[in-house]
This record gives C-alpha cells, sequence and structure tokens, in this order.
C-alpha cells in the first residue's frame, strides 16, 4: 500500500486553523450544540473545505481531545516520587491552576466531553489517565504511611485538586463576576497553596 503524502504547509496551517475554531465553538457550545456551519465560519474557510481536512465534526472534536489529553496528564506525570512531599504536591496544584488560566478552552472541551459521559475519550479515562493516577496515588500514600505527609486518602486529594483549579476555567465568567473582573488566579494560587499546605503537614 503506497505511503501517505506528507501534508504541504498549506494543508498543514489550514487544519490548525480548523482546530483552533472548533476549540473555540465546542468550548462555548459543547459537541451537541456546536455544528460544522459555525467551525467553518470561525475558521474563515467553506464547509466543502472544511470536510476536505475532517470528514465529520466528530473527527475535529477527535482529533483535539486527543491533543488535549496529553496536555492534561504532563502536570501529574511531572510529580517526582523522589521529591519533597508537600513540595511536589503544592506544585503540581500550581501547575493544574496554570492550566486553568491559560488553557480556559480546553479544560471547558474536556469538561463538556465529561459531562457528555465521555463518548470519544472513556477508552483513555480508564487507561491511560487511571494508569497514571493509580501510581500517583501509591507514591502519595507511601508518603503518609512514612509521615512525610498526613495521612490522606490519594485518589480524593488528586480529585480535589482538579475541582479547587479546573473551576477557575469552568467557571471563569461567574468567578470574575463575584470578584468584580479581578483576575482570580493570583488570590486562588496564595489560597490554594494554604489549604493543601495546612491538610498535607503531618
Amino acid at each position: 500500500m503506497p505511503a501517505t503524502p506528507p501534508l504541504t504547509r498549506i494543508q498543514i496551517k489550514n487544519r490548525q486553523v480548523i482546530l483552533e475554531a472548533g476549540l473555540e465553538v465546542f468550548s462555548q457550545h459543547g459537541f451537541r450544540g456546536a455544528t460544522l456551519d459555525q467551525i467553518a465560519s470561525q475558521a474563515g474557510l467553506s464547509k466543502p473545505n472544511l470536510l476536505y481536512y475532517f470528514p465529520s465534526k466528530e473527527a475535529i472534536h477527535v482529533a483535539l481531545l486527543s491533543s488535549l489529553l496529553d496536555t492534561w496528564l504532563a502536570p501529574l506525570q511531572a510529580l517526582d516520587d523522589h521529591g519533597d512531599p508537600v513540595a511536589e504536591i503544592l506544585d503540581y496544584v500550581r501547575r493544574k491552576l496554570a492550566l486553568s488560566r491559560d488553557f480556559p478552552r480546553e479544560s471547558r472541551l474536556f469538561a463538556n466531553e465529561v459531562l457528555q459521559g465521555a463518548p470519544r475519550i472513556g477508552g483513555a479515562l480508564g487507561g491511560d489517565l487511571k494508569t497514571l493516577v493509580d501510581a500517583k496515588a501509591a507514591v502519595i500514600r507511601g508518603w503518609g504511611a512514612a509521615g512525610r505527609i498526613a495521612p490522606v486518602d490519594p485518589y480524593h486529594l488528586i480529585f480535589s485538586i482538579w475541582a479547587l483549579t479546573q473551576h477557575y476555567a469552568d467557571f471563569d465568567v461567574q468567578v470574575r463576576a463575584v470578584l468584580g473582573g479581578e483576575d482570580p488566579f493570583p488570590g486562588a494560587e496564595a489560597y490554594l497553596e494554604q489549604l493543601f499546605r495546612r491538610l498535607l503537614t503531618a
């Protein structure tokens, strides 16, 4: 079978334009509410031109989610088994909060997919994500057993970090409305560091 020819520069550019447009539309409307016409309009392309690169709305959505998973797993992968436990966990909190600050649309895309039952990434959630969380939970449990941090359920610790950091992306409009438009991230970082430091200190 002949090899697929490499993409040209214009093809690579158009794919990225479509993915960027898809991210914008999906993060606003979710998968069900988004349409190919909306994505094409956002990308500044005709619908037939868009379909040359991606055969369906789902294909764009899957491409975005596939690239997002690597980004989402990276902060937890960086937790160093041999580092200082409190410092490592606080660094993980900061990295997750930074993702919410720098990639709010990606966070909402992920949240919408999970709220719909994760039909396109369910396998990854029970595969790569679970494998990574299991491994890091074992490390955290070991730190607690050794008295290096206060005893804490490692899974619920990780869940609480997800909830308390991703909230700032997924509910950005609500957070900024309550704060009068103030940038929430400096205060959030200081508060979360205080909260988790107290929780973890043996």
